[in-house]
């Protein structure tokens, strides 16, 4: 069923709820109203947008208690304030992370800067691509140093608070967070070799972080604290889904308070009071209206569907692109007050950069809209001159319909501008995607697919502005004859 068929049904059934609840008003009130404060009806449209609007921040909050939930770092897992770094590329057995890469190894840090501010060091990395992004706790990349932007020389940032005041030392430059929740979620590119594994994880031995007043002297972190109370098995997504309106927006009015909305989120600041979720205070749904709560209590449900609609409904309102099978969005790490779109990176796509630093593109139909079989052998044209291309590097990578790797006798999970493609005599290129070899002189350009269903991602690291203006179509995936 069509997930907007499916919202506009869930919808329908609160409404039928409202329709109940509305009437059961104080005698002394107006008809519909709910002691004089909020009818039904109002309480359902400013729960649900108060639900879309702090998606992001519940999520953020809930992915870092996670990741930080551990005494030392393993893996993508590193106390607060230390660096996680992922040393190896993720093999088709490895399902810790939907949708891996072959492309760049993680180097990533969470910090609290509502205290003091956080000092991060940069090492030089001899013109390789790399990029730091940092993530304030609503999921907008204030600052995104690396290549394209500061160089790959080396660097030392200060990462401030809201409000904070106070004097940096000399050479390092500040980078102002709107929120005390920062991730600095930085890649490194990486072809792979035992070479350049040793190469990039040189550098990532030399990133560290940390506190303003430890700054220039022997600093040795504590060990984490573990909370055993946090789930560290079922992914965030749906520990964030499972919450239940009163935990859910208690939680969200606690966390405004060291990571405050933009000037911009007044307007719907003011609609949220109302319902009395308010930056800092504690939500307590008992002291609405007996109607309201039990309108209030539905929300979670409706309001996820909301958002999971939106990435089909999105191409409507131009916060989507449906092209050839493919689909992207060139509307990630800046957000402005588009809440659904905010809501729905987070839920789909945690860590988004800037457009301008990454763009992705999705397909699991080909041209016919039928979807991906290994069953049948497919292909991607490119006319000539107009073969994929990037500032910094792209990658075609084939994942199973979990988005996990595929495994294949090449051990090869993607094509990219590192592989030796060969063109087509006339300056064509073609792709060959199909479980079986393409052909003496082709197997360059294989991808291998999954038995099964499967599905494609186009990665693009500092997109040319072919792409950003659409002048550049990607071409669409063919059954080959």
């Amino acid at each position: 069923m069509n997930k907007t068929i499916r919202w506009l049904i869930s919808l329908a059934a609160v409404a039928s709820l409202v329709a109940v609840t509305g009437c059961k008003t104080d005698s002394s009130q107006k008809p519909g109203r709910l002691k004089g404060k909020l009818t039904a009806r109002e309480a359902l449209e400013i729960a649900t947008d108060a639900y879309v609007f702090g998606y992001p921040l519940v999520t953020m909050d809930q992915t870092r208690r996670v990741m930080t939930n551990v005494r030392y770092p393993e893996g993508m897992r590193a106390p607060m304030g230390q660096f996680a770094r992922i040393r190896t590329y993720p093999t088709a057995s490895n399902h810790d992370v939907t949708a891996p890469n072959t492309d760049t190894l993680y180097t990533l840090v969470w910090l609290d800067v509502g205290k003091e501010p956080w000092v991060v060091t940069i090492p030089d990395a001899h013109n390789r691509y790399c990029l730091f992004p940092m993530l304030d706790g609503w999921t907008t990349v204030f600052q995104a140093p690396g290549k394209r932007t500061t160089g790959t020389g080396p660097q030392q940032y200060a990462i401030t608070g809201p409000g904070w005041k106070g004097k940096l030392p000399p050479g390092v430059k500040e980078y102002e967070s709107p929120t005390s929740i920062v991730w600095v979620l930085g890649r490194i590119y990486c072809t792979g070799t035992t070479e350049d594994y040793a190469a990039v994880r040189a550098m990532q031995d030399q990133c560290s972080a940390v506190p303003l007043s430890s700054y220039g002297k022997p600093y040795t972190p504590l060990p984490g604290m573990v909370d055993p109370s946090v789930d560290m098995e079922t992914p965030v997504r749906e520990q964030v889904k499972n919450l239940d309106a009163a935990s859910y927006f208690n939680r969200l009015a606690l966390l405004m308070k060291d990571n405050p909305p933009a000037h911009a989120d007044a307007p719907i600041l003011k609609k949220m009071a109302r319902l009395g979720i308010v930056p800092g205070q504690p939500f307590d749904i008992n002291r609405l209206d007996p109607a309201v709560i039990q309108v209030v209590q539905a929300v979670p449900k409706l309001a996820v569907a909301k958002i999971m609609a939106w990435f089909w409904d999105g191409a409507k309102a131009g916060d989507a692109i449906f092209e050839n099978g493919w689909a992207s969005t060139l509307k990630t790490g800046v957000y402005g007050t588009d809440y659904l779109q905010r809501a729905l990176i987070a839920a789909v796509g945690l860590g988004a950069n800037r457009p301008r630093d990454t763009c992705y593109a999705l397909s699991a139909t080909d041209t016919a809209g039928q979807p991906y079989s290994g069953n049948f052998p497919y292909k991607m044209h490119f006319s000539p001159g107009q073969a994929v291309s990037a500032d910094g590097f792209w990658s075609l990578t084939m994942y199973d319909t979990d988005y996990f790797f595929v495994e294949n006798p090449l051990a090869r999970y993607s094509l990219s501008a590192r592989d030796e493609l060969k063109s087509n005599p006339d300056g064509s290129l073609d792709l060959y995607i199909q479980r079986h070899p393409p052909g003496a002189g082709l197997e360059s350009n294989w991808l291998p697919a999954a038995e099964g269903k499967f599905n494609l991602m186009l990665r693009f690291y500092w997109p040319n502005h072919s792409l950003l203006d659409g002048s550049w179509k990607i071409p669409p995936v063919k059954q080959a004859n």
